[in-house]
């Protein structure tokens, strides 16, 4: 096997005449994370589905663990552990009969051992007689991560583990997966939340089928060299309809009441801005220099690619 646990090129994949994924490529190495962020129907479930040997690819290759995952694909299988973003366990099947139920599809003999050390690390063993319809959001998705765990996989494939689940079982569930990248297991996922992804060894950013940027998350936030003011205001929309025009403002991000505007220049850029809502007789509540996020890298290449620039 290569030092390189995932390795694809060019990696596309339609059904009919949409394209779903586009010229995927990257390599992924052991013990790392990367994750693959976008809004929906960026093509993020599709290229982790081609990654697992759930659908073909239209054209391009990709090799998993060194095998060809067309040709070697029951190779491939034993090495990896796909977690889909839908509850697709057993409602009514006890949580111990669910990871028994996947051991057995996995051919894991003697599970019983696994299963424990499993119903610890998701501290669900209090609830192990419970039936999976009566779990909760987080429950369930621990459990998803249990039975996906059972036959020791190499590689977690996970697709948006932590969406629709609050904000405790969130946290809980990304201390597990700090967990297994410390025992070595190499993780990529799909999450369309960008605080999560900052989280990961490499993000991807995706859009429309296509990877945008790959790389450190520190790495991808320095891509913005343009200094971002955030304003809020007492009405962010007329503000922002405001400032569109504004030479000095080259983008404005809209979140909820806040404003983020990418500037030319710092002094002279906010001496305009002030100078143009006041003329609206629009107030300024407070403002800050910030540091770009994730999310405004995100925003500005998906439009400078929109625009075609």
């Amino acid at each position: 096997m290569t030092s390189a646990v995932v390795e694809a090129e060019g990696l596309s994949k339609s059904f009919g005449p949409v394209a779903a994924v586009s010229a995927f490529s990257l390599t992924l190495n052991r013990g790392e994370m990367l994750c693959l962020v976008g809004p929906d129907g960026a093509g993020k479930t599709t290229a982790v589905r081609m990654l697992s040997g759930i659908i073909r690819p239209t054209s391009g290759t990709a090799r998993v663990f060194g095998f060809d995952l067309v040709r070697e694909s029951d190779k491939v299988k034993k090495y990896i552990g796909y977690m889909s973003q839908r509850f697709t366990l057993y409602g009514d099947l006890t949580v111990d009969e669910n990871i028994e139920f996947f051991a057995e599809i996995h051919q894991v003999r003697r599970f019983q051992g696994r299963r424990e050390e499993l119903l610890a690390f998701t501290r669900l063993e209090p609830f192990r007689r419970r039936l999976a319809d009566k779990l909760s959001g987080g429950m369930k998705q621990k459990l998803s991560l249990a039975c996906t765990l059972v036959h020791t996989p190499d590689l977690l494939l996970l697709d948006e583990p932590t969406t629709g689940v609050d904000v405790v079982s969130r946290r809980e569930f990304w201390t597990i997966l700090r967990n297994l990248l410390d025992s070595g297991i190499t993780i990529l996922m799909t999450t369309p939340y960008m605080d999560e992804a900052e989280r990961g060894t490499r993000v991807a950013l995706m859009d429309r089928g296509s990877i945008v940027v790959i790389d450190a998350p520190d790495k991808v936030k320095a891509l913005m060299k343009d200094p971002i003011v955030e304003v809020i205001t007492d009405d962010p929309r007329a503000a922002a309809a405001t400032l569109r025009d504004l030479p000095e403002v080259l983008d404005i991000q809209a979140f909820g009441d806040r404003l983020h505007l990418i500037m030319r220049s710092l002094d002279p850029g906010l001496q305009a801005v002030e100078g143009r809502l006041a003329e609206g007789a629009i107030k300024i509540g407070r403002w800050r220099r910030v540091s770009p996020s994730l999310e405004n890298v995100f925003i500005s290449l998906t439009r400078a690619r929109g625009s075609g620039s």
